[in-house]
């Protein structure tokens, strides 16, 4: 299971730490993109997802806004 798996989240956001160590848990591989620092990449998620909140899961190009477990199982094939 090698999906392209990128997270945008900042270091302090509670549910940007819960999706992560979900991943982690599940031993998926992922790309952490801290928005709080990244101001290229805060533009762009906003841009692609209309949200301005975090975290931004993007698994192959899907993208779920929020920690949802359950669009992630789904999206990861879990």
């Amino acid at each position: 299971m090698n999906k392209k798996v990128k997270v945008y989240s900042t270091s302090t956001c509670p549910f940007c730490i819960r999706a992560k160590q979900f991943l982690k848990e599940s031993a998926v591989s992922f790309e952490d993109i801290d928005v709080s620092t990244n101001h290229e990449a805060a533009q762009e998620m906003i841009k692609r997802s209309g949200q301005m909140g975090v975290p931004v899961i993007d698994i192959e190009g899907e993208l779920i806004v929020g920690f949802d477990k359950d669009k992630i199982r789904k999206a990861l094939g879990l």
